[in-house]
């Protein structure tokens, strides 16, 4: 696996990934406020064809917009970022898909959850996000059409846009090809 936007501070042993995410990053493309940020954490493997990805998250989230979760990526125009992202004072489950522009949906997890796990399935261009509280049952948050590329980059990703950075940690990422 390798980085893209390596950040300062990160730990990989065994099934866990431990990520200082640093201050002021992002991923996100034009909507609404125009900008393009191209710039967090993703710890990615090249996946071709349909796949599966798995990964526990949990962070130490605090400032407006910390997010960590899985990121499918053709290029710097077209991928998806998915996972938990810190939303008028609660974590919130997301999904941003992003052809060109970026679009955004989210929902709050109101318990604040020590964990989430995330889960992204591909089949030919369409991906399905969900997401458990457990590890086992899973709920669709969200299906869209991502691209036709045999081969996608999937990972762990973190940003903090708003803030200094925070600490969040990946377990158990696993790809299981169709």
């Amino acid at each position: 696996m390798e980085w893209l936007n390596e950040p300062a501070s990160w730990d990989h042993s065994a099934d866990r990934l431990t990520v200082e995410a640093d201050g002021e990053t992002d991923f996100w493309r034009v909507t609404k406020h125009g900008f393009v940020a191209d710039d967090g954490h993703f710890f990615h493997r090249d996946v071709a064809g349909d796949f599966t990805a798995t990964v526990e998250v949990a962070g130490e989230y605090g400032t407006l917009y910390d997010q960590a979760g899985l990121m499918v990526r053709e290029d710097a125009e077209t991928w998806l970022k998915c996972g938990v992202e810190y939303v008028d004072g609660v974590q919130q489950v997301g999904a941003v898909v992003t052809r060109g522009v970026s679009d955004w949906s989210k929902s709050p997890l109101n318990d604040d959850p020590e964990s989430v796990w995330v889960r992204v399935e591909r089949t030919g261009s369409t991906v399905e996000v969900s997401f458990s509280r457990d590890g086992d049952d899973y709920v669709m948050i969200r299906q869209a059409s991502l691209s036709e590329a045999e081969r996608l980059r999937v990972g762990p990703m973190a940003a903090a846009p708003k803030g200094d950075g925070f600490r969040t940690t990946f377990e158990g990422f696993s790809v299981e090809t169709e």
